[in-house]
């Protein structure tokens, strides 16, 4: 299989991230922070490094306001559901994927707040200030698109927000690992990211950086947290307050290593391969009139049939053992802003690990038909 699918999740991983995982699952996991035997100071150990790494890694001074979560999604829920106030205003771009859109809608549905979608493709922060009412509490923006990759800059939504006195929320599932991201320079209140993308990790765990002044105070699950037993309510600290039950132990050492990794590679290379990757597939699918490119940045391209169909492109390159992804990505916000909301479009995500030989192989493919 040539694999062209890591906007979804990245593969192959790291051969140090399989076999670190493979050494916790055998030789130590635990329930870290529920006893006090060998395996379980280990693994919380283990989980305090990964708060560690994670923080150096975007640059704050604080591990311990890692939080972690199953995902990116539910991520963006306990930042969106902690620190939005209610009876206020939330602005959020064109750019959504569900993750940001369905909670904000299903708040607004329920009468705790009302938000506006700003248009990120054209000038983003005239087009965020025209948006601004008196109760608007909250920009709730992605940093990179799923469809496109077009990446709205952290560095303007951080000063916008801090300019205006607002939280800034940010989804970083398609740019954390494949460029530097400094928390000092440019603060939010919420950074929230999967495991599993860039970062090289595997699924199971996403988790949120609270980098900025606001700082949750009501819980978001309750259960088991390790200590303060006897309390009926979780522990009013972080990452405890939002840490409800056993921790993913074996995803989170992963994605301690997948940024260990990054950082020995440098995100600057991986940045660098990965644009040569695209320009390399850019200037082959232009040769090809059968085939429309809908939007190109990062590690992603997107396109779709001149007329705007994918389902035979889709359908030739399963056959040929291509992962890609097509549809609407769960991103219709983007669709509609891209104006591929009828068919949705064929993504192809590249990785550090892709190769020249796996572009040519994809060019070949499409040129026996679309050239």
């Amino acid at each position: 299989m040539i694999y062209f699918d890591n906007a979804a999740t990245t593969y192959p991983k790291p051969e140090r991230v399989i076999n670190t995982v493979t050494e916790c699952i055998r030789d130590y996991c635990a329930n870290a922070g529920r006893s006090s035997h060998y395996n379980a100071v280990k693994c919380a150990e283990k989980i305090y490094e990964a708060r560690e790494c994670i923080a150096k890694h975007f640059n704050f001074d604080k591990p311990e306001h890692v939080v972690f979560t199953e995902n990116a999604t539910y991520a963006l829920n306990i930042a969106i559901k902690t620190l939005i106030p209610q009876n206020s205003h939330v602005i959020i771009s064109n750019l959504e994927h569900n993750s940001v859109l369905r909670p904000i809608v299903r708040l607004a549905n329920d009468g705790y707040l009302t938000y506006s979608v700003y248009d990120a493709l054209t000038d983003i922060e005239k087009n965020i200030k025209c948006l601004i009412r008196d109760n608007t509490s909250a920009i709730v923006s992605t940093l990179a698109s799923n469809i496109s990759g077009f990446e709205v800059p952290l560095s303007l939504l951080s000063r916008v927000a801090r300019e205006n006195s607002l939280l800034l929320i940010a989804d970083a599932s398609q740019l954390a690992g494949h460029k530097r991201i400094d928390l000092r320079k440019n603060p939010c209140d919420a950074f929230c990211a999967p495991g599993h993308k860039g970062l090289f990790g595997i699924q199971g765990v996403g988790f949120i950086c609270f980098a900025g002044k606001a700082i949750p105070t009501k819980s978001f699950i309750e259960g088991g947290s390790g200590f303060h037993s006897r309390m009926p309510t979780m522990p009013k600290e972080l990452p405890e307050l939002l840490e409800g039950g056993t921790l993913p132990t074996p995803a989170i050492i992963a994605l301690n290593e997948g940024i260990r990794f990054i950082e020995d590679v440098t995100p600057e290379a991986i940045t660098e391969k990965i644009a040569i990757l695209r320009n390399s597939l850019l200037s082959r699918l232009e040769e090809l009139k059968g085939i429309k490119i809908i939007a190109a940045n990062g590690a992603i391209v997107s396109l779709s049939e001149a007329n705007g169909e994918i389902s035979e492109i889709d359908a030739l390159l399963t056959k040929e053992k291509v992962a890609i992804r097509s549809g609407l990505h769960c991103a219709p916000l983007a669709h509609t802003a891209y104006g591929t909301a009828n068919f949705g479009s064929i993504r192809i995500s590249l990785s550090y690990f892709n190769s020249i030989n796996e572009i040519d192989t994809l060019y070949s493919l499409l040129k026996g038909k679309y050239r």
